[in-house]
């Protein structure tokens, strides 16, 4: 059977591997950390996981918390009033067909990792350069690389036309925590827009120790929210989130008046600018690369889409190389099978650019007819889930106000 490396064990790269090993190809993941040392380690990311991908994932037997992560029942969306008052200008609350759930990745990465031992794929911890990319390429049918490394992503080129953006749009901060009283009703996402500021989002979820809550910032660059030290210790960063919510999200304040730090390690700054790049890299000796997910697609976290991205990515891959056969993954393949991946998530792709810009007027005002129309609150909440469904409806003003 063939052998297949995979450069980097995230979401997309080890659902990849898990899936080959189903299907019994002979699969080597690279990864740079053991799954002690990530389960140890920094939270990685606020992720929330929809319906879609779940079903996914679900499909190669890898749902693994179906009973024990949150249950999330639908989106809440709020809009701060645009005068700084610290008012709440709208809300609504729309239910998704299926739930959504949010596991900590550093629970999540680590099974998966053991998971594909227990298939019989082979695990290598090193740090991957170019170097240790031609040796792959040396030994292997087909080299995938789905690891953000900036050595590694430098390989595939940047595609201008998808990529509006060369700087960071927001600064991130998020920690996890314990202790935030619910709302009222479906457990929910709470999104909140606080105009020309940035992004709040609470997401209920699942840590090491149990369930939780993520609270997350996005901000504006140079703005208010753009104001956390990446060095601080996790009980101070926890502090300027209940600070900034009092000042930005006072209705949110009583819910978050209790709240602790899940663990030492629960809080994570940074910022990155999206960027979407071509699917085909060529190291120096000649051999072609695969590029997958974030290292071909990566998205402002703002409406939640990169688990979801990754999963769409790395069925679509696993599906291709299967119907490859025997026939060699040759550079048109990978072409064409990396241009499918992005077809699946350019819809995503827009939207995320798009939320990070001032929203036009048309947005507003769809944002306000969803307040009286659950039709299209539940519309807009399982647009998180196939965003498809819903870009037209805020990138056209026709579509908008036909809604």
């Amino acid at each position: 059977m063939r052998q297949i490396t995979i450069v980097g064990g995230g979401q997309a790269g080890l659902l990849l591997a898990i899936g080959l090993r189903q299907q019994g190809y002979r699969v080597r993941l690279a990864q740079n950390r053991s799954a002690d040392a990530i389960r140890s380690g920094k939270v990685l990311s606020s992720q929330c996981v929809f319906a879609t991908a779940r079903a996914e994932e679900r499909a190669l037997g890898l749902d693994l918390w179906a009973n024990s992560a949150p249950a999330i029942a639908g989106m809440r969306l709020q809009v701060a009033a645009p005068d700084g008052s610290g008012a709440k200008a709208m809300s609504f609350e729309g239910l998704l067909t299926g739930p959504a759930h949010s596991v900590d990745q550093r629970l999540k990465f680590p099974t998966f990792m053991q998971v594909f031992e227990q298939k019989g794929g082979s695990l290598e911890i090193c740090d991957v350069g170019i170097a240790e990319l031609e040796r792959f390429a040396a030994d292997s049918d087909l080299v995938v690389v789905a690891a953000g490394k900036a050595e590694l992503a430098n390989l595939f080129a940047r595609d201008p036309a998808r990529s509006p953006f060369d700087q960071p749009m927001r600064a991130l901060a998020l920690v996890y925590v314990n202790g935030m009283k619910r709302h009222d009703g479906p457990l929910c996402v709470t999104a909140t827009l606080i105009p020309g500021v940035g992004e709040l989002f609470m997401i209920p979820a699942l840590t090491l120790s149990g369930p939780c809550d993520i609270l997350f910032f996005e901000g504006i660059p140079g703005g208010p929210l753009d104001c956390f030290d990446a060095r601080a210790d996790v009980d101070t960063q926890v502090a300027r989130v209940k600070e900034l919510i009092g000042r930005f999200v006072p209705w949110e304040a009583d819910r978050v008046a209790n709240i602790t730090a899940t663990d030492a390690n629960a809080s994570l700054v940074g910022r990155f600018a999206p960027a979407v790049r071509h699917g085909v890299g060529r190291l120096p000796s000649g051999d072609p690369v695969l590029g997958l997910a974030d290292t071909i697609a990566l998205s402002d976290p703002i409406v939640g889409q990169g688990a979801n991205n990754a999963i769409h990515a790395a069925k679509i891959y696993l599906d291709a190389i299967v119907a490859r056969g025997d026939a060699p993954f040759d550079e048109n393949w990978m072409t064409t099978t990396a241009d499918a991946a992005q077809k699946r998530v350019e819809a995503s792709v827009q939207w995320s650019n798009m939320m990070v810009l001032p929203p036009p007027e048309h947005a507003v005002m769809l944002l306000g007819k969803a307040v009286g129309s659950p039709t299209l609150a539940n519309r807009i909440a399982n647009g998180f889930d196939e965003p498809a469904t819903i870009l037209p409806l805020f990138a056209d003003p026709a579509q908008a106000a036909a809604a």
